[in-house]
């Protein structure tokens, strides 16, 4: 596998940010490693980071690198700051940078495959969150989807914030979404699910899983729930666990076995 750390500009942003990369490379005599390129142009995952992290989390906190090597997968890991993907109020555009700029830039630098069936997006906590969020504004762009102990009801976690005004997540949410009420929105998870299955023809497979000890853990059953009431294929896995990185080290192999390769 090539791991490559990627500098370069955002128009949509208007600042110089950094992506990591991993890209298939097929090799023979390498000791200890399995690597295969299946395609020209590589499947790719969109594999997006937590609150308090960046795009070199995965790399460094796990070994993503040697889990997709006999997979042929390449991943893409974005820097996305304190910004929910969202567009912010008071900051930059992430939204748009995560969803328009940087498909179109990665493959651009990148042999990355279009094709739908090749493209999957999966991230935890707040990138379970802007995983799921991707996935269900442009279910056309994704065959699967996947969140590790995400935050998956933005509307409870708003409200829980604006009782503790002095918290930084508090302080942050209302950079990026002022005094907007959330329910209802292209933000909302539960909302986006009852919109999209009715007008979505092509639904992406959903993953979702969260440990028991996690703090989001009832943000998620509610999901599971919300879920069932729709034509969406979801896989869950609720065991012991909470929100740290053994866990979601361990899941992302579960998440990478999932996927529809």
């Amino acid at each position: 596998m090539a791991l490559i750390k990627c500098d370069f500009y955002s128009e949509v942003l208007n600042l110089s940010t950094s992506m990591t990369v991993i890209l298939p490379q097929q090799t023979h005599s390498q000791i200890g490693m399995d690597n295969h390129i299946v395609a020209d142009k590589h499947p790719t995952l969109y594999l997006l980071h937590g609150f308090s992290d960046d795009h070199t989390i995965w790399t460094r906190r796990t070994s993503i690198e040697r889990y997709v090597a006999p997979l042929g997968l390449a991943v893409v890991m974005p820097q996305v700051d304190h910004s929910f993907y969202s567009d912010m109020k008071h900051g930059h555009n992430y939204w748009t940078f995560l969803t328009e700029e940087l498909p179109h830039l990665a493959r651009s630098l990148f042999p990355l495959s279009e094709a739908r069936e090749d493209n999957f997006v999966a991230g935890l906590s707040m990138g379970g969150y802007g995983a799921l969020k991707w996935a269900l504004n442009y279910p056309e762009r994704f065959a699967a989807a996947a969140s590790l102990s995400g935050v998956t009801d933005i509307v409870a976690h708003q409200k829980r914030n604006r009782k503790e005004p002095e918290s930084l997540f508090a302080q942050t949410f209302q950079n990026i979404f002022g005094d907007q009420e959330l329910e209802g929105t292209t933000s909302d998870l539960l909302s986006l699910l009852k919109t999209k299955d009715k007008d979505t023809v092509q639904k992406p497979k959903l993953y979702q899983c969260c440990g028991t000890e996690d703090h989001l853990y009832k943000d998620n059953l509610l999901f599971t729930e919300a879920c069932k009431q729709t034509g969406f294929e979801l896989t869950t896995d609720f065991g012991p666990g909470e929100h740290e990185w053994g866990y979601w080290d361990e899941k992302i192999q579960d998440v990478l076995k999932w996927l529809p390769l």
